[in-house]
């Protein structure tokens, strides 16, 4: 959530920025101003009612100490009726606060000065791509066919069991996804990144806190009688473990990962973009999650893209990194970059991990602050997660690209976790 109190001092600046993310937030803006103007002053007039009220309070023990019981009974009528007005004014100044914050909320974040204009992922910039993609070659089979001919991932039955989206891994499928899970989670501890393992499910206040509420109600999966959600990712519960937290200064920065499942609707996919591993209902991912002070917090963005792009490194797959643009970037980041493998079969880029820096806008939502040593004021913090990494296109490209007559070779990073070198 934007700072209201920026918002209100900058309102030209934020209608600029947000144009970067094809949002005309003009009108969105303007009300926003017009409620706390609004607010503010029903909340004046309430407050100096209940000033009032307080004077005359006193003003009655006075009185009546001094047996003036006329004066009294008169000013005891006009609290009486101060009461009444502010009982009156309690709803509509509830009401606008609703209004007001209902509009903070679903107004997206500022991207970065450094974010670029564009209408979609084909304006995103790249900034890094390794030399040498690998070619496909006749006889060269899709990941959904090496799953079949192994025995690796049974999507027919997952369609039995659930439907669409939820493949079933077996054998040497199912011990790759945790070689995988538990490579990604040792390289992250040993970058100093605690590991936690959050609950799959959440209350509403941390799906709002995080950003996932209101923007992407349609695509959670909702438990409507217990009014809890499937996580879509382990930033969100990760993250809310520092709702409505005061930290040391000296604590920051805090650094977290998480295996979890995810649970996305992505309602309205279709076609050949969901094709086996694809785009899927339920899948899992690594989570990296830091909290740091603002003036540290793109330092360390920097640090969590060059500690993903190792990751891929030491699987050997063909990467790149893109800074993306104002029209795909999210509706909660200042600045996103997004890592893409090679998928030689499908010969195309598939994209396993997005890495963004929140600054405050998060921290605003969970009030998430922090105190400096022998400092009175808190500071609302900033907040930065990155996939590292998401698992079922990483599997497809490492079916794809290391498919050979023998068998499927595995990168050297995964010998030890799998106990062989080729998947036969």
């Amino acid at each position: 959530m934007l700072n209201l109190k920026f918002l209100l001092e900058n309102k030209e600046t934020v209608i600029e920025r947000l144009a970067v993310k094809n949002i005309d937030a003009k009108e969105t803006v303007e009300k926003i101003i017009r409620l706390d103007g609004e607010h503010r002053k029903l909340l004046q007039g309430s407050e100096s009612k209940q000033a009032r009220m307080n004077q005359i309070a006193k003003e009655i023990g006075t009185l009546m100490k001094e047996g003036k019981k006329e004066a009294a009974e008169k000013a005891k009528q006009e609290t009486s009726q101060l009461k009444e007005e502010i009982a009156s004014l309690g709803p509509r100044v509830a009401s606008l606060q609703n209004e007001l914050t209902e509009a903070l909320l679903r107004l997206p974040n500022m991207p970065h000065a450094s974010v670029k204009s564009g209408k979609s992922a084909a304006d995103n910039e790249i900034v890094k791509q390794v030399k040498t993609v690998p070619q496909r070659t006749e006889g060269d089979l899709p990941h959904w066919e090496l799953a079949r001919k192994y025995d690796l991932i049974d999507f027919e039955t997952g369609v039995k069991i659930t439907g669409a989206g939820f493949p079933l891994y077996k054998g040497w499928g199912a011990k790759l996804q945790r070689a995988l899970i538990n490579f990604f989670l040792d390289e992250n501890t040993k970058a100093d990144y605690r590991e936690v393992m959050p609950p799959l499910v959440v209350n509403a206040d941390s799906g709002y806190a995080t950003g996932q509420l209101p923007d992407k109600d349609g695509q959670m999966y909702f438990v409507t009688e217990d009014n809890l959600y499937l996580i879509p990712t382990a930033e969100v519960p990760v993250t809310n473990i520092y709702r409505d937290v005061i930290l040391e200064g000296e604590q920051l920065p805090i650094k977290n990962t998480a295996y979890s499942a995810c649970f996305r609707r992505e309602a309205g996919s279709y076609g050949k973009e969901v094709r086996g591993l694809n785009r899927l209902h339920q899948f899992d991912k690594v989570e990296i999650v830091q909290i740091t002070k603002p003036e540290a917090s793109y330092a360390a963005l920097e640090e969590m893209v060059k500690h993903v792009e190792n990751l891929l490194v030491q699987l050997e797959l063909p990467y790149r990194i893109l800074r993306l643009c104002g029209g795909d970037i999210s509706f909660t980041s200042a600045l996103t970059y997004d890592f893409e493998v090679y998928s030689k079969a499908q010969e195309k880029w598939l994209e396993v991990s997005s890495v963004s820096n929140f600054e405050d806008f998060q921290a605003n939502r969970l009030k998430l602050r922090y105190r400096n040593k022998g400092d009175k004021k808190t500071t609302i913090a900033h907040t930065l997660n990155g996939s590292a990494l998401a698992l079922p296109r990483i599997v497809a490209a490492l079916l794809e690209n290391n498919q050979t007559a023998e068998g499927i070779t595995l990168p050297a990073a995964l010998h030890a976790f799998m106990g062989t070198r080729i998947i036969h």
